[in-house]
Formats: structure tokens, sequence, C-alpha cells
């Protein structure tokens, strides 16, 4: 538990107040780095901290049975630290001789760490709570806001790399919690200050005045004084944007709702944010519905956008988005309707889009599916895969209607879902508490991976770029923990872009190393070395996964006993993604299987599916 003072001491002071001789406080070193918070206040601001923040300790049983203690409060003392720099244009020591506008004082009420250890991996659960109250003071010592800050921050955290393997390493998890605790103390800032700051305030805590006909401001906006809002000085227009362009959307199309704005005023505007609501079905699969534009000069303009992947299987609707843009301290224009007309994608009677009857007696309990769709990514210099989360969740309709595979036997993660934490709760949580011996695990990834000059893979995941690995998931980790469980037979496919790391994606270095020596897995890749797999536009879906979803169909089946099995999907798959590349796409794309399966291979007969009109027996 963390150590924190008792309860007797609920007064706020004492605060540590070290007093340099410089009268700034410099903020931290670059080893704290915290996401952009907007433009900063005008004001100068005090941080008082307390001793129950500034001395939060840890104590934790290492691998080894050791007692250890970690220093938490150091951490939150360089975050909250540096997000007041961030936030305000000038951040002095309490105590020192300078003038302070604002006094943000932050005190740790509620703390806790847990590190659950587990012998079975190099890496362990670990969890953080932090609660405590942040109040924001005038000069005067008046209250402008207060804000009630509750982070529970979970992760792995590895072994180190040493050879007794005792301790973990717990700086970069301690960091991440630290970083979410003094994001959210400066976010309240930017809130409670802005709200209360001469410039918008006319009496002490007055209520803020919104006009019936002004739209919902978005989370974190500071309430706006009716006396002191200016005239609009915002214009802007709102358009909708399909990937066809003919303004009829589909399921699976991407949706964009592109914003530009100006700032037609005299004056400079700081706050400017864009704010995405409508029909509740549409909204739900846009990832972030308020998007900030920070500030604008006079004349100045800038544009944002706002982005979804409609679900593959959707209902014939008219919907309305509602698109507004706001500023604390001016009237906002007003919101812009866009109308949208959703239709399902017009399929055939033999369209893989269909789903074929299941088979009902046959059933794979031990069977499991982890299917992983990106269609577009958060950093958007990154091109989309424009049928990556819907192929993976019809890979996973497929597995469960013809591969007899229980619902409760898969995990679909697409888009923003698609963290390294949520794959690492699948492959350490997930698989390790439901498998046994006699288990298949398929593993479905459509979207990017990138490769290391050394050829080690990654894949990239929502918020990842192909120039880091920081937010990518290696390709051995993967590995490593489908070894650990030691099932019968894994199978990984994977259809997308394969890139050298890097800005220019085409780098020189080793080929990509999918199936280094000692892997138990099958790996089958939709595109041999570096290159991307081709999306087939009539169909909606990469090629690779259109022809995989043919195949288990039933259109691989040579010897006609109503079973698909890997060695025949994978002749098909290899038969007809080459001869598509080349008669209907003019290039060539060549699927690659490793290890090569060869004639008598236990895992070359693995039965994927089975026909639903030749399914009398049960599979094995």
């Amino acid at each position: 538990m963390l150590r924190s003072p008792d309860t007797a001491s609920a007064s706020f002071a004492p605060f540590i107040a070290v007093l340099l001789a410089a009268t700034l406080w410099p903020a931290c070193s670059s080893r704290i780095d915290i996401p952009d918070l907007g433009p900063r206040l005008p004001q100068t601001a005090a941080l008082e901290l307390s001793e129950s923040l500034m001395n939060a300790k840890a104590d934790y049983t290492d691998n080894c049975g050791h007692l250890r203690v970690l220093d938490i409060g150091g951490t939150l003392e360089d975050a909250v630290t540096e997000a007041t720099h961030r936030t305000f244009r000038s951040v002095v020591r309490p105590g020192s001789d300078a003038k302070a506008d604002v006094y943000v004082r932050v005190k740790l009420v509620r703390s806790s760490f847990i590190l659950r250890m587990d012998a079975q991996y190099d890496r362990a659960p670990a969890e953080i709570i932090l609660g405590a109250l942040a109040s924001y003071h005038d000069a005067a010592g008046n209250v402008l806001g207060e804000e009630d800050i509750q982070v529970t921050y979970r992760d792995r955290v590895r072994l180190e790399a040493v050879q007794k393997n005792c301790d973990y390493v717990l700086e970069p998890f301690v960091h991440n919690a630290a970083v979410e605790f003094a994001t959210k103390v400066s976010q309240g800032a930017a809130s409670k200050v802005a709200a209360g700051s001469p410039a918008t305030v006319q009496a002490k805590n007055p209520e803020p005045v919104k006009s019936p006909a002004d739209p919902e401001l978005p989370a974190g906006t500071p309430p706006v004084m009716a006396a002191k809002r200016t005239p609009t000085a915002i214009s802007f227009k709102a358009t909708v944007l399909d990937e066809n362009g003919n303004l009829v959307f589909e399921g699976g199309e991407r949706v964009r709702v592109r914003v530009d704005v100006v700032n037609a005023g005299e004056q400079e505007i700081q706050q400017v944010a864009a704010t995405l609501s409508g029909t509740p079905s549409l909204i739900a699969q846009f990832p972030a519905t308020t998007l900030w534009l920070g500030r604008l000069q006079p004349g100045q303009s800038r544009s944002l956008e706002f982005s979804a992947t409609l679900p593959q299987a959707v209902q014939a609707q008219k919907a309305q988005l509602l698109v507004a843009v706001t500023d604390p301290n001016t009237d906002p224009p007003a919101p812009q309707t866009l109308s949208l007309s959703i239709q399902p994608t017009g399929v055939k009677t033999d369209d893989v889009d269909q789903i074929p009857a299941s088979a009902a007696e046959f059933k794979r309990p031990h069977t499991y599916l982890l299917s992983v769709g990106i269609g577009s990514y958060r950093d958007q210099q990154l091109s989309s895969r424009r049928y990556g989360a819907s192929d993976a969740e019809l890979v996973a309709t497929y597995f469960q209607s013809l591969g007899g595979v229980p619902a409760s036997n898969v995990r679909l993660l697409q888009d923003w879902k698609a963290l390294r934490p949520d794959l690492d709760e699948a492959v350490l949580d997930w698989l390790p508490a439901h498998v046994t011996k006699d288990a298949v695990v398929i593993i479905y990834f459509a979207g990017h991976a990138t490769v290391s000059p050394a050829g080690e893979v990654f894949f990239v995941l929502y918020d990842g770029n192909t120039n880091t690995t920081s937010r990518a998931y290696p390709l051995k980790d993967l590995q490593a923990a489908l070894g650990r469980l030691k099932v019968k037979q894994t199978v990984v496919l994977f259809d997308g872009v394969v890139s050298r790391l890097g800005s220019d994606g085409r780098g020189k270095g080793a080929p990509p190393q999918w199936s280094p020596s000692g892997s138990s897995s099958t790996f089958v890749v939709a595109v041999n070395g570096l290159g991307r797999s081709l999306e087939d536009e009539k169909h909606r879906h990469g090629l690779f996964t259109y022809y995989l979803l043919r195949a288990l169909r039933g259109e691989s089946d040579t010897n006609r006993d109503g079973e698909v099995t890997l060695a025949e999907a994978l002749a098909y798959l290899s038969q007809k993604v080459a001869w598509a590349s080349k008669a209907q796409f003019g290039q060539e794309q060549r699927p690659l299987v490793l290890p090569p399966l060869k004639n008598g291979d236990q895992s070359a007969a693995l039965v994927l599916t089975k026909l639903a009109a030749i399914s009398a027996a049960e599979g094995p």
C-alpha cells in the first residue's frame, strides 16, 4: 500500500515550499512526457503540493520474495510540475517574492499500489489508484474551483532482464500513472481557472448563463459568463465525406466529418473546440466527439476531421450529425446539421458477406480466436486499411458460424479498442485462463506491421505509427505468450501493410522475421516481404481476407468431404490471391506461409470449418 499521512492531517497545510534562488520554478526534465494540453492560460501560477503527495511510497514484494519500497511521490511531483508549466504562462515557487495570479493546491487523499506476481509469465499485473483534491485560488484567496482527481491505472510490468529476475521494471508504469494524474490536475485548472478569471467573471461566484439556442459545450470547457462574452468571431463550415463520393454511406465505409474554422474577429481566440453529436448509433462509432483547435489569430483558419468506420452490418436509415464550434469568451456561431443516408452494402446471394448457415452439430469448444482489425489510425498520416475493422468482425463471425467456435471463445478488437493493453489482456490474461493442452488458438490481424533494420516485426496498433515502436506490439512478445500456453496448435493470419521502420518505410535491412527458430506457430502473411496487400474495392474487403472467407465457406474443399482443413485453405489462398492480384489489379501479391506446410504435417490436417449440408458427425 502507498504510505500517506493519517486522516488527522486533513488540513491542507503544511505544504512543501522549497525556495530557490531563482524566482521562477523551472519545468522538470524531459523524461516526463505530458501530452498537448492546448494553449497556455495567461496567468502566473504558484504550485503547492501536499506532503502526502510528495512523500508517497509503495511497499511491495519482488519476484524473489524481497520487500522493496517504490518512490511514487517524486514522479508525481515531476509530472504535476511539468503539466502546470504546460498550462500557465509561468510558474513560481510558493513563498517566493514573485506574485502569483493563481494558486494550484494538490493534496493526495487516497492511494494504493498492487502488484500481483504471476510465476507463469515474465510480466505481472500491476495497479495504481490515486485520489486527490485539487483546488484553485485567486491571489486574494478566493476559491475559483475544486476538482476531484481519480486515477486507476493498470498494466503489466516486466521482470528486469538480469540473472536472478527478482525485481520488476516499474519506472515506466509509475510514469504513465503520474502523467494521467497530472493531466487531470491541469485539465481542472484549464476549466476552473479560466472560468473564474477576472476577464470572464463579473462578480464573485457568478452563475453561468447559456442561451437555450447554444449547443452543448464539450466536457472540460469552462462555463461562459454572459456579461463578458464578445460577439461571434468564429465562422466555420462542416462537411461530411464518404469514400466513393456518392454521399450514400454503406456498411464498412469510412465516414469523415471535416470542420474548417476561421477567426473572423480582430482579437485572438484561445480555446476553440469542435464537438460532434447526433444520431446515437452513428455517434457511437466515433472514437472522439470533441477536438480542440487551440489558439487562432485574427484571420487565421484551421481544419480538423472526425472519422469513424461504419459497422459492416447496418440498417437503412436517415441519420444526422450536429457540429458545434465554441470558445469560452465568444458567442458561438449556430451549429450546423449534416444529414446522412445510410444503406446496407449491396450484396449478391453468393457474396461472402452473406453468412453461411452454421453446422449445428459441429462444435469446437477448445478453439479460441483473437480477431484484430484497424481500419483507420489515430495518426491520420498513416494510410488507412479501409476494411480492416469490418474484416476482423466478419472473420470472427465465420469462425463462430462455420467453425463451431463458441462466442465466449472469441475476442474482437477494432480500431481505437486495439491498444497494447487490450492485446496484453487477451494474450496474457484471457487465453491463459481458458486454454488447455488440447486447445487451438487462431490470431487474425488486419492493419499495419513495421519491420526494424534487424528484421524484427511489430504490429502497429491504433495509436501507433510506422516511425517508432513505442506503441507497437512486438511479434516476439506474441510468440512468447503463445509459446507459454503450451496448446495443441496456433495459427497467426496477417492481412495488411508491411513496411520498413522509418519515415519512408523503404529503408534497407533484414527481411521480416515472421517465424524465428523455435516458434511453434504457423504464420500466414498476405504479402511476401515488404509491401501492401491489396484491397478489393468491388467486394469491400482486403483481397487476402476476401479469399480467406471464400476458402472457409467451402470453395477450398478439394476432396469434397465437407470439411475445410488448414492445408486446403492455404493452397486455395496462395492460388487465388496470386491470380486475382495479377489479373484484376495488374500487381503481384503472393501470400507467405511459415514454416511451409509439408505432406503429413499434423498442423495441415487442422479442420477450420465444416459445411452445414454435411455436418452429420461432430468434429474431433
